[in-house]
């Protein structure tokens, strides 16, 4: 664990005596989930987790800058302004909050005007992937763009090990089970020029099981050497470089939200 989180890690350990902080309990409780005996409940029978830890009794917590999840999920208090991000997330960076076993967390590229929001990924890249990463600190929304209901297309710009072969685009798209997972490209695009020798393809993906796009192509005898994520809904911003973060306006809010209709040529 990098010094910085070592910090981070200490303050939140004096949250539980810090004057902002209040019962875990009382908190759950006002984000109007349940009863505070009913949350007690949940915090007994260990669904409830602060900091990335399973929390008992006693556990106090600090609004402005702890990590509450309910069954996975996480609590936002209500009285907290949303902030939505975008972060072009580099190779190398786990998409955690708190992670003891990795060098590079996404959080750690967040500038400082955003410590203290309590933000969390709406979706994930794995270490090796790179592109466009939702953070945010609102459950609601997060909950939207990574629910399979909403069927949010995104788009992957891919280098492969070798030219994809023609024969290969039916079956990708088919889909195919493995180790008990049925895993499948919603789209497939290739580059017009070259088609047969290029091995830079975009794939669409309006679901998305683990390692998903790497674990198929895998399977039809292809590494992928490089995957970004370049287009979530309709949003798509032009000048984003690597590691930089930016805030979302509510009309590019809409926009991940918004189905580009892909034609298939006949």
């Amino acid at each position: 664990m990098n010094k910085k989180r070592q910090e981070k890690s200490r303050n939140r350990e004096a949250a539980n005596s810090s004057p902002g902080s209040i019962r875990l309990q009382k908190f759950i409780a006002e984000q109007g989930i349940c009863s505070r005996r009913k949350a007690e409940a949940l915090i007994e029978e260990g669904k409830v987790t602060l900091n990335g830890e399973t929390a008992v009794l006693g556990n106090r917590v600090d609004p402005s800058s702890d990590m509450v999840r309910l069954n996975g999920r996480p609590l936002v208090d209500k009285k907290q302004k949303k902030v939505v991000l975008v972060l072009n997330k580099p190779r190398g960076y786990a998409c955690t909050n708190e992670d003891p076993h990795a060098d590079l967390i996404v959080m750690d590229l967040l500038p400082k005007s955003f410590a203290g929001k309590r933000l969390f990924c709406a979706g994930r890249l794995d270490k090796d992937s790179e592109g466009l990463l939702i953070m945010t600190n609102d459950g609601a929304l997060a909950n939207r763009v990574t629910h399979p209901s909403s069927e949010i297309r995104k788009t992957y710009s891919l280098k492969l090990s070798r030219p994809l072969e023609s024969k290969h685009l039916p079956l990708l798209e088919k889909g195919k089970e493995l180790e008990g997972e049925f895993l499948r490209i919603d789209k497939v695009l290739r580059r017009k020029s070259n088609q047969d020798h290029n091995k830079k393809v975009e794939v669409v993906m309006g679901h998305g099981k683990k390692r998903e796009i790497r674990r198929i192509f895998s399977a039809f005898g292809y590494k992928v050497e490089r995957l970004r994520r370049t287009r979530i809904g309709r949003f798509s911003p032009r000048k984003l470089a690597l590691g930089q973060v930016k805030e979302l306006t509510p009309e590019e809010i809409d926009l991940l939200f918004e189905r580009e209709t892909v034609t298939k040529k006949t």
